[in-house]
Protein backbone atom coordinates (compact mmCIF):
# COMPACT_ATOMS: atom_id res chain seq x y z
CA UNK A 1 0.00 0.00 0.00
CA UNK A 2 1.45 3.34 -1.06
CA UNK A 3 1.61 5.95 1.70
CA UNK A 4 0.57 9.44 0.61
CA UNK A 5 3.02 12.26 1.03
CA UNK A 6 2.12 14.23 4.14
CA UNK A 7 3.17 15.78 7.41
CA UNK A 8 0.95 15.09 10.44
CA UNK A 9 0.95 15.82 14.14
CA UNK A 10 -1.59 14.66 16.71
CA UNK A 11 -1.63 14.69 20.49
CA UNK A 12 -4.19 13.34 22.93
CA UNK A 13 -3.45 13.42 26.66
CA UNK A 14 -5.63 14.69 29.50
CA UNK A 15 -7.02 18.03 28.32
CA UNK A 16 -4.63 18.31 25.39
CA UNK A 17 -6.26 17.16 22.16
CA UNK A 18 -4.90 18.65 18.94
CA UNK A 19 -4.11 17.50 15.45
CA UNK A 20 -3.54 18.65 11.88
CA UNK A 21 -2.26 17.20 8.64
CA UNK A 22 -0.57 18.80 5.64
CA UNK A 23 -1.20 17.32 2.20
CA UNK A 24 -0.33 20.22 -0.11
CA UNK A 25 3.37 19.44 -0.17
CA UNK A 26 5.03 22.53 -1.57
CA UNK A 27 8.32 23.35 0.12
CA UNK A 28 7.10 26.59 1.66
CA UNK A 29 3.93 24.88 2.96
CA UNK A 30 6.01 22.15 4.60
CA UNK A 31 8.31 24.72 6.22
CA UNK A 32 5.41 26.71 7.67
CA UNK A 33 3.68 23.56 8.93
CA UNK A 34 6.85 22.22 10.54
CA UNK A 35 7.33 25.57 12.27
CA UNK A 36 3.78 25.34 13.61
CA UNK A 37 4.47 21.86 15.01
CA UNK A 38 7.73 23.04 16.57
CA UNK A 39 5.91 25.86 18.36
CA UNK A 40 3.26 23.39 19.51
CA UNK A 41 5.68 20.93 21.11
CA UNK A 42 7.99 23.60 22.59
CA UNK A 43 5.07 25.22 24.37
CA UNK A 44 4.18 21.89 26.02
CA UNK A 45 7.56 20.40 27.00
CA UNK A 46 7.81 22.15 30.36
CA UNK A 47 4.47 20.67 31.46
CA UNK A 48 5.95 17.19 31.12
CA UNK A 49 9.09 17.94 33.11
CA UNK A 50 7.32 18.68 36.42
CA UNK A 51 8.09 15.25 37.91
CA UNK A 52 11.85 15.64 37.45
CA UNK A 53 12.46 19.41 37.55
CA UNK A 54 11.01 22.20 39.69
CA UNK A 55 9.58 23.94 36.63
CA UNK A 56 7.91 26.68 38.68
CA UNK A 57 11.31 27.61 40.16
CA UNK A 58 12.86 27.66 36.67
CA UNK A 59 10.10 29.99 35.46
CA UNK A 60 10.60 32.28 38.46
CA UNK A 61 14.34 32.43 37.82
CA UNK A 62 13.65 33.19 34.14
CA UNK A 63 11.54 36.18 35.20
CA UNK A 64 14.38 37.42 37.40
CA UNK A 65 16.99 36.95 34.69
CA UNK A 66 15.09 38.62 31.83
CA UNK A 67 16.24 42.11 32.73
CA UNK A 68 19.09 44.29 31.56
CA UNK A 69 21.14 44.05 28.40
CA UNK A 70 21.04 40.84 26.39
CA UNK A 71 24.76 40.12 26.78
CA UNK A 72 24.46 40.39 30.56
CA UNK A 73 21.53 37.97 30.55
CA UNK A 74 23.46 35.50 28.38
CA UNK A 75 26.45 35.80 30.71
CA UNK A 76 24.23 35.14 33.73
CA UNK A 77 22.66 32.08 32.09
CA UNK A 78 26.13 30.64 31.48
CA UNK A 79 27.58 31.39 34.93
CA UNK A 80 28.60 28.66 37.42
CA UNK A 81 26.34 30.34 39.99
CA UNK A 82 23.35 29.70 37.75
CA UNK A 83 24.41 26.07 37.28
CA UNK A 84 24.42 25.64 41.06
CA UNK A 85 20.95 27.18 41.30
CA UNK A 86 19.70 24.88 38.54
CA UNK A 87 21.17 21.86 40.32
CA UNK A 88 18.93 22.57 43.29
CA UNK A 89 15.87 22.59 41.02
CA UNK A 90 16.40 19.02 39.84
CA UNK A 91 14.56 16.23 41.68
CA UNK A 92 17.35 13.65 41.57
CA UNK A 93 20.00 12.55 44.06
CA UNK A 94 22.12 10.25 41.90
CA UNK A 95 24.92 12.44 40.50
CA UNK A 96 25.06 10.85 37.05
CA UNK A 97 21.31 11.00 36.60
CA UNK A 98 21.20 14.51 38.01
CA UNK A 99 23.69 15.75 35.40
CA UNK A 100 21.35 14.68 32.59
CA UNK A 101 18.47 16.61 34.11
CA UNK A 102 20.62 19.68 34.82
CA UNK A 103 21.39 19.88 31.09
CA UNK A 104 17.67 19.79 30.38
CA UNK A 105 16.88 22.41 33.04
CA UNK A 106 19.61 24.74 31.71
CA UNK A 107 18.10 24.65 28.23
CA UNK A 108 14.62 25.21 29.63
CA UNK A 109 15.87 28.21 31.63
CA UNK A 110 17.61 29.69 28.58
CA UNK A 111 14.49 29.36 26.40
CA UNK A 112 12.15 30.71 29.05
CA UNK A 113 14.43 33.63 29.91
CA UNK A 114 15.03 34.66 26.32
CA UNK A 115 11.36 34.22 25.41
CA UNK A 116 10.70 37.19 27.69
CA UNK A 117 13.15 39.31 25.69
CA UNK A 118 13.23 37.99 22.12
CA UNK A 119 11.27 35.96 19.60
CA UNK A 120 12.19 32.33 20.31
CA UNK A 121 9.14 30.90 18.55
CA UNK A 122 8.51 30.87 14.83
CA UNK A 123 5.87 33.33 13.55
CA UNK A 124 3.34 30.56 12.83
CA UNK A 125 0.51 29.79 15.25
CA UNK A 126 0.82 26.55 17.22
CA UNK A 127 -1.74 23.81 16.63
CA UNK A 128 -4.47 24.58 19.16
CA UNK A 129 -7.39 22.44 18.01
CA UNK A 130 -8.24 19.07 16.54
CA UNK A 131 -8.71 19.46 12.78
CA UNK A 132 -8.45 15.80 11.75
CA UNK A 133 -9.50 12.40 13.01
CA UNK A 134 -7.11 11.03 15.61
CA UNK A 135 -5.18 7.97 14.37
CA UNK A 136 -5.35 6.29 17.81
CA UNK A 137 -8.08 6.18 20.43
CA UNK A 138 -5.45 5.84 23.18
CA UNK A 139 -3.64 8.82 24.65
CA UNK A 140 -0.64 9.46 22.42
CA UNK A 141 1.81 11.80 20.73
CA UNK A 142 2.24 11.14 17.01
CA UNK A 143 4.38 12.85 14.38
CA UNK A 144 4.76 11.36 10.91
CA UNK A 145 6.05 12.68 7.63
CA UNK A 146 6.72 11.39 4.13
CA UNK A 147 8.11 13.55 1.37
CA UNK A 148 10.38 12.08 -1.26
CA UNK A 149 13.08 10.18 0.60
CA UNK A 150 12.20 11.77 3.94
CA UNK A 151 10.20 9.39 6.09
CA UNK A 152 9.83 9.86 9.82
CA UNK A 153 7.66 8.26 12.49
CA UNK A 154 7.87 9.49 16.08
CA UNK A 155 5.14 8.04 18.26
CA UNK A 156 4.39 7.35 21.90
CA UNK A 157 1.28 5.62 23.21
CA UNK A 158 0.66 6.99 26.70
CA UNK A 159 -0.74 4.85 29.51
CA UNK A 160 -0.66 4.90 33.31
CA UNK A 161 2.91 3.55 33.29
CA UNK A 162 4.28 6.24 30.99
CA UNK A 163 6.50 8.72 32.75
CA UNK A 164 5.81 12.36 31.99
CA UNK A 165 9.52 12.84 31.24
CA UNK A 166 9.17 10.29 28.44
CA UNK A 167 6.53 12.48 26.82
CA UNK A 168 8.89 15.46 27.18
CA UNK A 169 11.63 13.37 25.57
CA UNK A 170 9.47 12.62 22.52
CA UNK A 171 8.36 16.25 22.17
CA UNK A 172 11.99 17.36 22.32
CA UNK A 173 12.93 14.74 19.74
CA UNK A 174 10.20 15.96 17.39
CA UNK A 175 11.51 19.50 17.75
CA UNK A 176 15.05 18.35 16.95
CA UNK A 177 13.86 16.65 13.77
CA UNK A 178 12.03 19.79 12.70
CA UNK A 179 15.04 21.97 13.54
CA UNK A 180 17.15 19.92 11.13
CA UNK A 181 14.56 19.76 8.31
CA UNK A 182 12.92 23.19 8.34
CA UNK A 183 15.90 25.06 6.79
CA UNK A 184 15.82 22.69 3.81
CA UNK A 185 12.21 23.56 2.99
CA UNK A 186 12.49 27.25 3.97
CA UNK A 187 15.75 27.60 2.03
CA UNK A 188 17.57 29.07 5.03
CA UNK A 189 21.32 29.35 4.43
CA UNK A 190 22.71 27.65 7.54
CA UNK A 191 26.24 27.65 6.15
CA UNK A 192 26.00 31.40 5.69
CA UNK A 193 24.74 31.80 9.27
CA UNK A 194 27.71 29.76 10.50
CA UNK A 195 30.03 32.03 8.57
CA UNK A 196 28.41 35.13 10.08
CA UNK A 197 29.51 33.91 13.50
CA UNK A 198 32.74 32.27 12.33
CA UNK A 199 35.03 34.87 13.85
CA UNK A 200 34.30 33.57 17.36
CA UNK A 201 35.02 29.96 18.33
CA UNK A 202 34.00 30.07 22.00
CA UNK A 203 32.66 33.12 23.82
CA UNK A 204 33.85 33.05 27.43
CA UNK A 205 35.04 36.51 28.43
CA UNK A 206 32.77 39.53 28.73
CA UNK A 207 34.26 40.97 25.55
CA UNK A 208 33.66 37.75 23.61
CA UNK A 209 30.08 37.40 24.88
CA UNK A 210 29.36 41.05 24.01
CA UNK A 211 30.82 40.49 20.55
CA UNK A 212 28.82 37.37 19.71
CA UNK A 213 25.60 38.88 21.08
CA UNK A 214 26.21 42.00 19.01
CA UNK A 215 26.69 39.79 15.94
CA UNK A 216 23.27 38.28 16.64
CA UNK A 217 21.61 41.66 17.19
CA UNK A 218 22.93 42.89 13.85
CA UNK A 219 22.24 39.66 11.97
CA UNK A 220 21.00 40.52 8.44
CA UNK A 221 18.36 37.80 8.09
CA UNK A 222 17.34 38.98 4.61
CA UNK A 223 20.68 37.75 3.26
CA UNK A 224 20.13 34.21 4.47
CA UNK A 225 16.48 33.39 3.78
CA UNK A 226 13.55 34.29 1.51
CA UNK A 227 11.50 37.19 2.89
CA UNK A 228 8.75 34.97 4.32
CA UNK A 229 11.34 33.04 6.35
CA UNK A 230 13.54 35.86 7.63
CA UNK A 231 12.12 35.56 11.16
CA UNK A 232 12.86 31.82 11.09
CA UNK A 233 16.46 32.54 10.04
CA UNK A 234 16.76 34.95 12.98
CA UNK A 235 15.93 32.09 15.36
CA UNK A 236 18.63 29.92 13.75
CA UNK A 237 21.03 32.82 14.30
CA UNK A 238 19.97 32.89 17.95
CA UNK A 239 20.71 29.17 18.21
CA UNK A 240 24.17 29.72 16.75
CA UNK A 241 24.88 32.65 19.07
CA UNK A 242 23.93 30.60 22.12
CA UNK A 243 25.98 27.66 20.86
CA UNK A 244 29.06 29.90 20.83
CA UNK A 245 28.47 30.62 24.52
CA UNK A 246 27.77 26.98 25.37
CA UNK A 247 24.01 27.34 25.79
CA UNK A 248 21.05 25.80 24.01
CA UNK A 249 17.74 27.30 22.90
CA UNK A 250 16.07 23.89 22.71
CA UNK A 251 15.42 21.30 25.40
CA UNK A 252 17.58 18.33 24.30
CA UNK A 253 16.08 14.86 23.89
CA UNK A 254 19.27 12.84 24.46
CA UNK A 255 19.79 13.66 28.17
CA UNK A 256 16.16 12.75 28.85
CA UNK A 257 16.62 9.51 26.95
CA UNK A 258 19.77 8.67 28.95
CA UNK A 259 18.08 9.60 32.21
CA UNK A 260 15.08 7.36 31.52
CA UNK A 261 17.28 4.46 30.36
CA UNK A 262 19.57 4.58 33.39
CA UNK A 263 16.76 5.16 35.83
CA UNK A 264 14.67 2.38 34.34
Amino acid sequence: MKIEEHVMFTAKHKNWKVGDKLLVMRDENIAHFLASISNTVNMKISEYLIDVIDVAAVMSLAEDFAKGELWEVVKALKSPKTSRKIGKMVFEIDKKLKKQLVDVAKALLARETLSRMLSVYYPEDPIMELKIMLPYKEDHINFTAKHGGWIVVKRLIIDEKTELADVARLLASINETITSKLPIYAKIDLKGIDEWFAGIKKAKSDVEIKTVVDKYLHFPAHRYAPSEFEKHAKIYALRKMLEKVGLSLDVPAKPLEKYLEKKG
